[in-house]
């Protein structure tokens, strides 16, 4: 049997470089070099580390991988071609690449009339003048050049002859990757399928008449990479258009980060071109990387992950509406169009007044709870959750205080304490409110009375630390968790202060992480709830590992 292996893709990583000038990303070069080996591990061949030269950061990012290197992909350097009317050789901004010590270099020059005559202000001809001498420069000096032709596709549909001129001085100063860019994010993908088309054939073209030997006397055509940008929406399909047009490198960041709408998100591309496109990009066990690292990524730029991001997104394997959860119980392909698990998601079941039983049977599952559909409890449950949800309770994001509900419809609800009032007092210092506050609370453990009082910045985080001093002693896990996130939603403004509030607490005891909900029309009252379901859920999660060690003995 003769086995068909898949048409290879490479994939060039630009995150460090065109994905930091988001708004509002910054990185440090620690974080920079974290980012580049993670995506090292998830198998992509070029990353493209920054503009040596351009700022000190990129050049320590630089050294610091020369004395440790990568694994496996090629890190890049990035510049742009020489200035006009002087010499590579003696352009200073080309010293700093070469003394980043990197085998590939990626050059990005002018395609479009518009930006050498208005941006450059220099003849047409220096500008191609600048592309030949500039790689021709790199290569005398052992480097491997990617040319980005930057507007491309702006500056073939304005002047193609010269746009092609620009990639001509490209090839006859060797380059191996010719790279088009769809840099203002304009063009939409049928314009981008008929221009690729365009520039093969041109190459073709080119390569007949002149047949281009490297070094080795070997022959040599450049291949083609496209490098989108997402101001139309549209860069994730750009970039599979032109694959499907003749590109073989695809130029893309992860979650898609970049300047203006930001560029084309590997966390997209690279599921829809080997999954669905049959192209091989990385191996099946990387694929199944891409989710954590996606959320990698967004973590250590200090950017909340998309929830709703294709493919990696916490939400992009959810299923809210009962009859949509009761077909993924019988069959997946119902309402997925892939496997979760082929790209390190996995699928979950949403809890909200739109469910059905499927939902309340399918969520209990995943907690280890197992309901009888046929009794009236699985029905008791759903129409507490409706109810509970049209006062303003929201389930989908507190999922710790759905199971709570849930332990006590059942009639299994431990309590570990019992809370009698709590009262807080903020300080005013000259009319004006402070931060400071101080809590006072009553609960009732093991049939004792326990008042305490804390202070706190703020009066929730105030009133749990009064929580935690009253209990700690009964439960010295309690010292391990954490308040780790604070949710307010005001539910019916138009009523002013009556309106009712909605909490929603995240808690974490260093391995996992909650969220659990209060609602009110006294915001204190909403966060009181919250926080002692927090602390219940932790306490109850702690039980159930005690029993299970117990067990396992």
């Amino acid at each position: 049997m003769t086995t068909i292996s898949s048409p290879q893709l490479w994939l060039y990583d630009t995150t460090l470089r065109d994905g930091t000038q988001r708004e509002g990303l910054s990185v440090s070069i620690e974080d920079k070099l974290r980012i580049a080996k993670r995506l090292d591990q998830l198998g992509i061949p070029f990353i493209e580390g920054g503009w040596p030269g351009a700022n000190p950061k990129d050049v320590q990012f630089f050294w610091q991988l020369q004395e440790d290197p990568l694994k496996l992909a090629e890190i890049v350097a990035f510049c742009s071609t020489r200035r006009p009317n002087t010499t590579a050789a003696t352009e200073p901004m080309l010293q700093a690449i070469l003394a980043a010590g990197t085998r590939w270099v990626t050059i990005f020059g002018k395609s479009w009339d518009l930006h050498v005559t208005t941006g450059l202000k220099t003849t047409l001809e220096e500008n191609l003048a600048m592309i030949s001498d500039t790689i021709e420069y790199l290569r005398s000096q052992g480097r491997r050049i990617i040319y980005d032709a930057e507007h491309w596709f702006d500056g073939y549909k304005h002047n193609p002859d010269y746009a092609l001129q620009t990639l001509d001085a490209a090839i006859a100063s060797g380059v191996e990757w010719l790279v088009l860019c769809d840099t203002n994010g304009g063009t939409l993908p049928h314009e981008i399928s008929q221009i690729v088309q365009d520039v093969n054939s041109h190459l073709s073209s080119v390569i007949s008449q002149e047949p281009m030997t490297n070094d080795k006397g070997q022959r040599t055509i450049p291949k083609i990479g496209i490098h989108t940008h997402n101001d139309s929406e549209m860069a994730v399909a750009n970039a599979i258009a032109a694959v499907m047009a003749g590109a073989t490198m695809v130029q893309g960041t992860i979650n898609g980060y970049g300047e203006r709408c930001g560029n084309a998100n590997l966390c997209s591309l690279i599921p829809n071109l080997q999954l669905k496109a049959g192209y091989s990009c990385i191996t099946e066990d990387q694929l199944t990387q891409l989710t954590e690292a996606s959320r990698f990524v967004s973590e250590v730029v200090n950017l909340a992950p998309d929830e709703h991001a294709p493919f990696v997104g916490r939400s992009a394997f959810a299923h809210k509406g009962g009859i949509h959860v009761s077909a993924v119980e019988r069959n997946p392909l119902t309402y997925e169009h892939i496997q979760p698990e082929q790209v390190g998601n996995s699928r979950r079941i949403v809890i909200s007044e739109q469910s059905g039983l499927s939902n309340v049977l399918a969520k209990a599952r995943s907690f280890g709870i197992e309901l009888d559909q046929q009794k009236a409890e699985a029905k008791e449950i759903l129409q507490r959750l409706k109810d509970l949800e049209s006062e303003g309770f929201q389930f989908e994001a507190a999922e710790a205080s759905f199971v709570l509900l849930m332990h006590e419809a059942l009639g299994g609800r431990q309590k570990f304490f019992e809370v009698k009032g709590f009262q807080v007092h903020c300080d005013l210092i000259e009319g004006k409110e402070t931060s400071n506050a101080l809590a006072t609370v009553k609960v009732a453990v093991e049939g004792k009375n326990i008042l305490e009082a804390a202070e706190g910045n703020g009066p929730v985080a105030a009133l749990d630390a009064a929580l935690r001093k009253a209990l700690v002693n009964f439960y010295p896990q309690i010292a391990k968790f954490d308040l780790t996130d604070y949710k307010v939603r005001i539910l019916n403004g138009h009523t002013g202060t009556a309106a009712k509030t909605r909490v929603l607490i995240e808690s974490g005891n260093g391995h996992e992480r909650w969220t659990t909900v209060g609602v009110s029309t006294n915001i204190l009252a909403a966060s009181y709830q919250a926080v002692v379901e927090g602390l219940e859920y932790g306490l109850l999660l702690h039980s159930q590992a005690e029993a299970a060690l117990k067990a396992s003995r």
